[in-house]
This record gives structure tokens, sequence and C-alpha cells, in this order.
């Protein structure tokens, strides 16, 4: 198994170059801890807190990673995918490694989409013309759109130097299909319980095979904190959980001890995982520190599951 981190983008602070440093500081953090991946997140008319768009806090976080894979999720269908193509093509050629766009739909209820004019009914078709789209111009081809997304005669440069990778999320069944069709990998959402993300990954699995397709990665993320012992982790986690954190069923987070964690971890192995991309459970950014740094002793514990 492999561990990920897709880090916190949305930091409520008065300072906004406080928020770009706590990022910078995880970035350095799971880069001393040898996370096998670093990601960073896609919202829009977001508020009061502050978001950091995906594109420009990925370049700055790149110079703090090495050639293990990096991307950033795309909404695609509140992307052009013209700019979309451009904006990963320019990110692929600083990544000193493979690059990895994950991508899903987005909510229907996203507060995005009228902000940036875009009909929710829309998103399949906007979301697969977009994907066909950017891999055509990353091919370096030119490009007419005739349908969702009309332009003429589009093409970019830089183009990524190797294939972009695409991991498709979601977790309905309609999405699952989609991302076995279409994606080289799945994610799994946050929020689904170790039964409901074992049948999940199950049902992708199954829809790879009908599609005839061999998938690269069966991921989900975890919401996290790793303690310095059991009872530090419980005491840490308790007060989140008393507020009923981000209304998730309780037994999709992940939390406790390095010992504990770990046998989470394989868990999610056994259920046919080869990925967990980690999001972090606490806000402050001490505790957050440490625990990225206790997952250099995780990913030990799991690389062989």
């Amino acid at each position: 198994m492999r561990v990920g981190v897709s880090l916190s983008s949305s930091h409520r602070t008065d300072d906004a170059r406080e928020g770009a440093r706590w990022m910078i500081e995880r970035t350095r953090a799971a880069n001393a801890a040898g996370l096998d991946s670093l990601f960073v997140g896609d919202h829009h008319s977001t508020g009061p807190g502050k978001y950091y768009q995906n594109s420009p806090i990925l370049g700055r976080l790149l110079a703090e990673w090495d050639e293990r894979p990096a991307g950033a999720l795309y909404l695609l269908p509140l992307w052009h995918p013209v700019l979309l193509a451009e904006q990963v093509g320019t990110l692929a050629s600083i990544a000193r490694g493979r690059f990895i766009m994950q991508c899903a739909v987005g909510a229907e209820d996203d507060p995005a989409f009228p902000a940036l004019g875009v009909k929710p009914s829309q998103r399949p078709s906007r979301f697969e013309e977009c994907l066909e789209t950017v891999r055509a111009l990353w091919a370096g081809e030119t490009v007419t759109g005739t349908r969702r997304f009309p332009f003429e005669r589009a093409r970019i440069a830089p183009v990524p130097s190797e294939a972009v990778e695409v991991w498709i999320g979601g977790s309905a069944p309609a999405a699952i299909d989609r991302a076995a069709r279409l994606g080289d990998g799945w994610v799994a959402d946050p929020g689904l319980t170790p039964i409901e993300a074992r049948e999940r990954a199950a049902m992708y699995l199954d829809r790879t095979v009908a599609h005839g397709r061999r998938p690269k990665a069966v991921a989900i993320r975890r919401d996290i904190y790793v303690g310095a012992d059991p009872e530090e982790a419980r005491r840490t986690v308790a007060p989140i959980l008393a507020r009923g954190y981000r209304g998730f069923d309780p037994s999709a987070l992940v939390w406790g001890s390095v010992e504990q964690v770990a046998e989470q971890f394989r868990t999610l192995s056994e259920a046919g995982f080869t990925d967990v991309i980690i999001r972090d459970l606490v806000a402050e950014p001490a505790l957050v520190l440490e625990s990225i740094g206790r997952l250099a002793t995780v990913r030990g514990l799991v690389a062989d599951a």
C-alpha cells in the first residue's frame, strides 16, 4: 500500500501568507516522511476562510517535493479544457516526477456552479467532454470544440513530458462506472465507512473488468490523525468527534497510535485499495506536522501490505 497526502487548501487565518506557509511546511514534512504522493484540492467561490487555488499553490509546493508523483484535483465541469490542459502541461513540466490529475464531476449543490455560470445538470456531459479534450491537447493535437465547450483550433505547449495519469473520484454507482470506463484509477470518497469502502472497491474492480481496463490505482481519501500514543490520540480527537466532524460517520475517520493507524490502513489494503491519500483531521499547525512526521513509520509498517 502507498500512502500519499492531500493537503488542506482551506485555512482560517487573518494573514493570507500564513495559510500558504502552513501548506509549504506540510509539504516539506510529507517529503521528509517519504510519503508516496502529494495532492491539493479544487474549490471555487469560497469563504470566509482562505482557499488557495490548486494550480498556483501546487507550483510553489513542487519546489519542496522530489520525483515522487504529485498532482491536483480538478472539478472538470468548471474548467475550460484548453485552460486546464495548459495549467496541467505547465505543472507537469515543473514536476520532477509523474503528474496525476484527480478529477470529479462535483456536487450538484456546490455553490461554485452558479458562481461560475455552469448548469449543474450538465456536469456529466461537461466532465466527459473536458477529459476527452484535455487528453487530445496533451497529446499535441490541434482541437476544435463543438459541444459544451465551443472553440476553434486550439493547441497547447508545453505538453506533458510523460502521460498524465487520470484518477476519477466519486462513490455513486454511475461515478464508479465512469471511473472504470475513462480513468487510470479511482479515488473513493473520504466519508465512506469501512464496509461501504470495501463494497465500492469491489464494484469498481468489477466494472474495470467489464470495460476491459487494468487500473493503476484504487485509492481512498481518509481524514486521519497519528498520535504519539493511543491516549494522546484519543484526547486530541475526542473534541473533534464531539462536534460531528464534517457529518462523517466516525468509523470513516482514521486515528490512533502509529500501530493503530497502520492496522486500519492494512484493512483498507485487504479491501482492495492500493493507495490511501490522507487529509489532516486536526487543524493545529504543530499537531499536523507531528502527525505527518509519524506517517513515516506508518508507511514503513504498511509498505508490503
